[in-house]
């Protein structure tokens, strides 16, 4: 019998699990209430064989969408999750600006379903070091651990680097999205053998235009990397803010 059982029974009646949203007490820690629940758009196929954007409906193997088709991204796709609304909205920034590190469980629970199954390495979106030092962690570091330790899958937190620190893309255009991140990520030195060959996932919390995702999967295939896919808690979808 485990003696500490009586203390954690006591705990958790005191302090019972919460909606990782909304704060309602639930059965079950990163468990979301009903509601919270109800309201998220949870994301697979049918989507475009190219990007993995949602499809309404299946239109076929290799059925690709129309935004591909004009320009391809560098990635092998983004698998998110769910698609940004109010709820996911509300637990991405609660890891990224409110300090609930816990969060980044409750992500990687729910994101590592999509992980692709030839994923040899997980690699996250890099933080400037200044941003590291104000914000004290990366988020994307923090859902990639809870990923690779899921699925099973080695983490190589440091294989990219930001070269130079990018202002802030919210409020810019495509292009000037694009624009502000070229050639600001790098795979660091230490990481190019592990890197070399491997099929990587590059693991970010919200995908919205793809210029950073599109700059990171370019940074690692010129250093060597096999493929890169994108997974992601929250994608915004077309219409979203």
């Amino acid at each position: 019998m485990d003696p500490l059982a009586p203390l954690r029974l006591t705990l958790r009646l005191a302090l019972p699990p919460r909606c990782p949203a909304c704060g309602l007490p639930v059965a079950e820690d990163h468990r979301f209430c009903a509601a919270c629940w109800g309201s998220l758009r949870f994301m697979g196929p049918p989507w475009c064989a190219r990007c993995c954007a949602p499809f309404e409906y299946d239109r076929g193997e290799g059925a690709t969408c129309a935004p591909c088709l004009e320009r391809p991204p560098r990635h092998g796709g983004v698998r998110a999750a769910v698609a940004y609304g109010p709820v996911a909205r509300r637990i991405a920034l609660g890891l990224k600006y409110g300090g609930r590190e816990g969060l980044a469980e409750t992500m990687a629970r729910s994101m590592a379903r999509l992980l692709p199954a030839d994923t040899d390495r997980l690699v996250p979106v890099p933080l400037h070091r200044w941003r590291i030092w104000s914000r004290g962690y990366n988020q994307a570091a923090l859902i990639a651990r809870g990923v690779g330790r899921i699925a099973g899958v080695p983490v190589a937190i440091d294989a990219l680097a930001r070269t130079r620190r990018t202002p802030v893309l919210k409020g810019l255009s495509g292009r000037e999205r694009r624009k502000a991140v070229a050639r600001a990520f790098a795979v660091s030195e230490d990481a190019r053998e592990s890197i070399k060959g491997a099929a990587v996932a590059l693991v970010d919390d919200v995908h919205t235009s793809g210029a950073t995702a599109d700059a990171c999967a370019d940074a690692l295939l010129l250093g060597g990397a096999r493929s890169v896919s994108v997974l992601c808690w929250a994608r915004v979808l077309d219409g979203d803010d």
